[in-house]
């Protein structure tokens, strides 16, 4: 397609995980490069772009309401619809026909096309996997503010029965290291302090560029070598390719944050083995263990999922029990959801939805207690913290995180006394703990310049 002649407005939600943030940015880069304006108000878009997610029934449902939303509001305010991203691999067909409102698709592969799109719309590609992986010549517009995600790979070789995301995000597919610091050092230049490392499988890093087992220890120390950030963290750590050479640099580099989000979804032998896991409830105890002790002040975050086809009481009071004994940090739960043409779609003995629901109150009302005296054990101590605003709630509080939290998934820190400049780190005195969020005050000066945000006792 031509390129678009006429820079126009444009508007996007972006919906999902943070690989699709990243999409998301990508798709923000090249449209300003191009010319367009981007604009946060909706009724005033010439276009606007719904980055969709397809990971689960709850993500699909609010990928669906936000398009019909925007579909809406056409001729109200809007002129354009577009829908981007997953969905538009895996549902394309469907969208196209039931929602005739959607004046045009971009695929995962054609995140770099949106400019002739934005101009000429464009028809749901077939269905079919993303074979793409975009480097660091790819513009990007950040959204986020103090940190930075990079996507290290695409794609995913695992075998999980449960989960789709391979039959459209493709195979696993990595990014050089040379390519991966140039986008970091362009970060960087941005002011970036804390880079997140993601991926599909953060751990499996480099194996198909023949890294060897060890690649993201050496992404790692590459990234530590060629950069100055103060934070380097990866997230999705598969359990059975989690590098113990990379848990030791953790423990020696301070900037390689001592943090780990391993999703385990079930500990019961039965259950690893019906979702296609490859783990053991003692290789996972050995795991955490070892994790702990290369790495003592380690934060530890998991995520289960309950209502697996077959799942008895039996599985989920194995799942409770060791929960209590690995007193994790951070815990997520999901109830299963049968994706189509998955392996787990077909199986027999579903688990009625009510028993899933309760089974999953059950295991977050488990975590509760663990995860408040863990953070009640914070107090007293004192942290460097990203400072990322002033909380929406009110203005006399500022909200960041400590190293032991990532973004948008591990609670808040309030800051209710004292102030920093946002994007930046201070010194935080945890003052107190709830089973989410912390509380704190500044006690020290921010090591980066900034605009200053005040917060102060009200």
């Amino acid at each position: 397609m031509a390129a678009s002649k006429i820079p126009s407005s444009v508007g996007l939600i972006s919906l999902g995980c943070a690989k699709n943030r990243v999409d998301s940015e990508i798709l923000l880069g090249e449209l300003a490069r191009r010319g367009h304006t981007i604009t946060p108000d909706m009724e005033g878009a010439g276009t606007v772009i719904v980055n969709t997610c397809a990971f689960i029934d709850d993500a699909k449902r609010e990928s669906i309401e936000a398009i019909l939303e925007v579909a809406a509001r056409k001729g109200k305010g809007v002129g354009k619809l577009l829908v981007a991203g997953c969905m538009v691999n895996r549902f394309g067909e469907e969208l196209q026909r039931d929602i005739p409102e959607i004046d045009g698709f971009i695929s995962l592969d054609s995140l770099l096309e949106v400019d002739s799109i934005v101009s000429l719309g464009g028809a749901a590609p077939p269905p079919s996997p993303s074979h793409m992986v975009f480097d660091h010549t790819a513009p990007r517009m950040l959204t986020t503010r103090g940190y930075a995600y990079l996507k290290v790979a695409e794609g995913c070789n695992n075998p999980c029965t449960f989960c789709a995301i391979p039959l459209w995000r493709g195979r696993f597919r990595s990014r050089t290291i040379d390519s991966l610091v140039n986008e970091a050092r362009q970060l960087e230049a941005q002011g970036i302090g804390e880079l997140c490392l993601i991926a599909q499988d953060t751990t499996r890093y480099g194996e198909d560029l023949d890294y060897g087992k060890h690649g993201l220890t050496r992404l790692a120390e590459a990234l530590l070598a060629a950069t100055g950030f103060k934070w380097i963290r990866f997230l999705y750590a598969y359990p059975t390719t989690l590098d113990e050479a990379l848990l030791k640099l953790m423990g020696r580099e301070e900037r390689l944050v001592s943090y780990v989000d391993m999703p385990l979804q079930h500990s019961h032998p039965e259950m690893l083995k019906a979702m296609r896991r490859g783990g053991s409830p003692e290789r996972y105890t050995r795991l955490l263990e070892r994790a702990r002790e290369l790495a003592p002040d380690i934060f530890l975050r998991t995520t289960f999922i309950v209502g697996f086809p077959g799942e008895t009481e039996e599985h989920f009071e194995h799942l409770l029990e060791f929960v209590k004994r690995s007193r994790f940090d951070h815990l997520g739960a999901f109830v299963y959801s049968p994706e189509p043409g998955t392996p787990a779609a077909e199986l027999a003995d579903p688990v009625p939805a009510g028993v899933a629901r309760r089974r999953h109150r059950r295991l977050l009302a488990a975590q509760k207690p663990i995860a408040l005296a863990r953070r009640k054990a914070l107090v007293g101590r004192s942290f460097d913290v990203l400072v990322e605003g002033v909380s929406p709630e009110t203005e006399h509080l500022l909200e960041g995180r400590h190293y032991g939290m990532a973004p948008e998934i591990d609670g808040r820190l309030l800051i209710n006394d004292g102030s920093a400049p946002a994007g930046t780190f201070a010194r935080v005195e945890i003052t107190d703990a709830f089973a989410s969020d912390l509380v704190g005050r500044i006690v020290g000066p921010v090591d980066t310049p900034g605009v200053e945000i005040a917060a102060s006792v009200a």
